[in-house]
């Protein structure tokens, strides 16, 4: 997986893949225009659609009604370093038996994203800059 990321102006910046397109920036009392979600609500988003994608598929391999997934996905600022500390996903599905409520909590914690946040991945930054000329 790859995603470019492309500084437009001001605070505001284009993630692009595949030919896709999200803009980023920061509210209007950050320095921004507000014309795409901050890096953390991002965050949240890859979050919550990835539960959300579990969540439905679970449901639709044993056919089970699928209308009305809904995902919704709180965080809590933690700091020392500053970092999202805390958060919470509502999974909202039609009405299921406890052998598939079980099911779907299995199923939602196999999504990828919040298996990565609970590795602790590696992060490595490699900062490039041209070479200066003599």
């Amino acid at each position: 997986m790859n995603v470019t990321i492309r500084h437009l102006d001001g605070v505001r910046f284009a993630a692009e893949t595949r030919g896709h397109q999200v803009i980023v920036d920061q509210p209007r009392d950050n320095k921004g225009e507000d014309a795409g979600m901050t890096p953390p609500e991002l965050l949240l988003a890859s979050l919550g659609s990835c539960a959300a994608y579990y969540a439905l598929e679970y449901l639709r391999t044993r056919q089970l009604p699928a209308d009305g997934v809904t995902v919704e996905v709180e965080a809590e600022k933690a700091k020392a370093p500053a970092r999202l500390g805390r958060f919470v996903i509502r999974v909202r599905v039609p009405e299921l038996d406890q052998r598939h409520q079980e099911g779907i909590q299995r199923a939602i914690r196999s999504c990828i994203v919040h298996n990565t946040l609970h590795a602790h991945p590696e992060i490595e930054l490699a900062l490039e800059t041209p070479v200066a000329s003599a």
